[in-house]
């Protein structure tokens, strides 16, 4: 067997894969059959919604001991692998097991005989017999015990989890070389898996990569082998096996042409939804391990893969009981409203139980999520309030409470009051903005009559999903959310077929609408380490921030300012967008003025000989500041100094380059601004914050050996940290180490901490500290 590469995990090959591995393998694609052959759905049986449940349970139960067999099998050559596989991937503890394919006839069993001609064993022997291998309290006891619950109700006596059997894949055909390969590509993973070095580079990656493998593909693919119709092939397979033993061949490349003949199977609208999770979760994989460099980097494969699927429509498809299939979307951004290329064919989490958010990693299929309309939901009602100057139409069934239109125009919506819309409360601009802003489509209004205004209420976007922050995908741009056989889904009345939004949480009311159940389920994505100060791009709001304060400052103040009207008449109406996304260059964010406009340059050619006065650089800055305000920009003391500095300085070079004699220099850069002397949020208390307790100080006892980790890092708290981090770092030995001496003079002095004195007795356990030589 040949030595891990010094590149990681995912790079490095096996010479041959373990001869002793078929009995583990046999029992494991059993379990693994076994579960694919449980119905998924109440259609055309007899099974009630409860019963549904328990089989879904009884699905992911007998995955788990798919997993676990080859598991245990790998765990057998090394120490363990339970340190850095997830516990989605190993979640209870290793168990002898001797599962057979005889196990998987007999639970799916003709009634009246079996293959080999013997009287049929009923489902609940089958499940007995499968219990009684795996041994009590394992997961597969636990479903003959659920069983026989659901045998004992009144309903019992109709109940058929199973559905029909139909013969495996054949391996000369595509399905069988995708079924196979996938099978074998998991195994070869799980090997290195089990020789990697813990701490090594490139083995959390292997693991993740090997999670996804078997939730993301092997899962989906493993339905799709148990349906009654197999998908459509194409025509034309650009498959080829790589040559040599698919253990020796490198994980990326292989990926690559698993995706590429996955993506070339792709089934017609009304074929089986989870080949299409397949092709997700290979195409997403293959384009994440794709190499930085060469024939077939990431943007070489997404290339590739949209043009074996030119015909396939751009569409949203919410997966029965699963995630968002998202075909042909060219742009996923960010709350911040970064994007990134993406493959053509997504799938997106929706339970809100995915760990690789926003993308599906099969935890619905864990977690037993279903995407019923809870019949408790707020009515689907539309209300009309005529006003004035227009009508505004609501439907507080279709509401997401975004909280867009009561936070920027509390005067006309007003929350938590009866009624909702005062429509004579605002200018009309106002309330054009504010119903075009609602990102749920709850929103719309009437101009001149009854008639809806739906060119004044949809914009001509383009196609784009934003997962927001904590919160649902806004989609905007007409992106159609369709059914598997290409039909629409049902919306409520009224609701914009151009933008929507999507629960994300997976406890909407209303799904697959988001109804802002998000909120009470305390949903939240990952958050990012406190160690990491975030750029002013960041927290200003990221893109739609900017692009909001932008638009409301062209749009409301300059039209009416004498001092910029004339200056800003011929602007082009990008104008607004170009200079949002200028500032979030500026502010840390992507480099995309850089990118898509010329970079400074262009900014500087943009203002030469307009001969700019001081009273209009004034007026400009200070109507910005009004605009940060009307758009909600974080006015917190730190930001506000690093903005207001920013709008100063600029506009200072501004006037500068725009005189008649001005020579700007070439090749500058756009300038990257940063937080005013260091000066974050987290730099400080305010004194509007709630009172955070901090652990109590534990001191040492008089003859203990010191330690920075466990007694000197204790001394200094959070805030502490945070006030210093400009100079050095608390929490860090090395940085206390090199300033000992003079924060221990502060100290003694009682200027630090800044806002209060350390006990005598914490001041005599750093002084120790330094006497014994600042042990670590």
């Amino acid at each position: 067997m040949t030595e891990e590469s010094p590149e990681g995990g995912l790079t490095s090959t096996d010479s041959t894969l373990e001869q002793d591995l078929s009995e583990a393998a046999d029992a494991a694609l059993t379990c693994w059959t076994a579960a694919a052959m449980l119905r998924t759905t109440t259609a055309g049986t007899a099974l009630t919604t409860a019963q549904l449940a328990v089989v879904r349970g009884w699905k992911a139960q007998l995955r788990t001991a798919a997993v676990q067999h080859l598991a245990n099998y790998y765990r057998s050559l090394t120490i363990s692998t339970g340190d850095f596989v997830s516990d989605a991937l190993i979640p209870w503890e290793p168990r002898a097991t001797k599962f057979t394919v005889e196990l998987l006839d007999r639970l799916l069993a003709d009634e009246s005989e079996t293959d080999t001609g013997n009287p049929s064993t009923t489902n609940s022997d089958a499940f007995g017999l499968l219990a009684g291998l795996d041994g009590p309290g394992s997961p597969i006891a636990s479903v003959d015990v659920e069983y026989h619950a659901v045998l004992a109700s009144p309903d019992g006596t109709a109940f058929d989890p199973a559905r029909e059997p139909r013969l495996p894949a054949r391996p000369e055909t595509a399905l069988g070389h995708l079924a196979a390969d996938t099978w074998e590509l998991t195994q070869v993973l799980l090997s290195r898996l089990a020789r990697a070095d813990r701490a090594g580079d490139g083995t959390a990656e292997l693991a993740a990569v090997t999670d996804r493998m078997i939730h993301s593909v092997l899962r989906p693919l493993s339905e799709v082998l148990a349906l009654p119709e197999p998908p459509t092939a194409g025509s034309a397979h650009r498959y080829r096996r790589t040559e040599g033993p698919l253990a020796e061949t490198p994980v990326d490349e292989t990926l690559w042409h698993l995706a590429v003949l996955a993506t070339d199977m792709r089934p017609p609208a009304g074929g089986p939804a989870e080949m299409i999770e397949v092709i997700a979760g290979l195409q997403d994989l293959a384009c994440r391990l794709a190499p930085e460099q060469g024939p077939l980097t990431r943007a070489d494969r997404i290339r590739e893969l949209r043009r074996m699927q030119p015909g396939v429509p751009t569409a949203i498809e919410p997966c029965a009981n699963g995630p968002y299939l998202v075909s042909n979307v060219d742009e996923l951004t960010d709350w911040l409203g970064v994007d990134e290329p993406m493959p053509p064919q997504l799938a997106l989490c929706r339970c809100g139980a995915s760990a690789s958010k926003p993308f599906c990693d099969g935890a619905h299929a864990r977690t037993g999520f279903t995407d019923g309309k809870d019949p408790a939901r707020v009515p689907d009602r539309r209300d009309s309030y005529p006003g004035l100057q227009a009508t505004i139409l609501d439907n507080r069934g279709t509401c997401a409470h975004s909280g867009f239109c009561t936070d920027r125009l509390s005067s006309v919506f007003r929350l938590g009051e009866d009624p909702f819309v005062l429509p004579s409360g605002g200018r009309l601009d106002e309330i054009t903005q504010a119903v075009r802003a609602c990102p749920s489509g709850a929103l719309s209004m009437a101009l001149g009559g009854d008639e809806e205004s739906h060119d004044v209420v949809d914009q001509q976007r383009p196609a784009n999903i934003e997962v927001s922050r904590d919160g649902p995908y806004r989609v905007t741009g007409s992106i159609p959310l369709t059914e598997r056989d290409g039909k629409p889904v049902a919306r409520n009345q009224g609701a914009s077929l151009e933008h929507y939004s999507l629960c994300r949480c997976g406890r909407s009311q209303n799904k697959p609408f988001c109804s802002g159940m998000h909120w009470y389920a305390d949903f939240h994505d990952p958050v990012r380490s406190p160690d990491q100060d975030p750029t002013l791009f960041e927290w200003a709001g990221g893109l739609p921030a900017l692009r909001r304060m932008t638009r409301i400052f062209y749009g409301k103040y300059v039209p009416q300012d004498e001092l910029l009207t004339r200056l800003f008449a011929d602007m082009r109406p990008d104008h607004p967008e170009r200079v949002a996304t200028w500032l979030a260059e500026v502010f840390g964010g992507p480099s995309h003025y850089t990118e898509r406009y010329g970079g400074y340059t262009h900014m500087i050619s943009e203002h030469i000989g307009k001969r700019l006065t001081e009273p209009q650089r004034r007026r400009w800055a200070a109507l910005m500041g009004q605009a940060a305000d009307d758009a909600g920009l974080p006015n917190d003391a730190e930001f506000r100094a690093a903005f207001t500095a920013y709008l100063e300085w600029g506009t200072r070079i501004a006037v500068e380059n725009s005189q008649t004699d001005a020579r700007p220099p070439e090749g500058m850069k756009v300038p990257r601004w940063w937080w005013v002397c260091d000066a974050t949020p987290s730099a400080r208390i305010s004194a509007l914050a709630p009172v955070v307790e901090e652990d109590a100080v534990v001191l040492p006892g008089a003859d203990e050996p010191l330690s920075f980790e466990r007694h000197i890092k204790q001394l200094f708290r959070a805030q502490d940290r945070n006030s210093m981090r400009w100079a050095f770092d608390l929490w860090d030995h090395a940085d206390v180490s090199t300033h000992a001496d003079s924060i221990l003079h502060r100290v003694n002095e009682g200027t630090m901490p800044c806002d209060s004195t350390w006990p005598a007795a914490q001041t005599a356990v750093f002084s120790r500290w330094i006497e014994e030589g600042k042990p670590s």
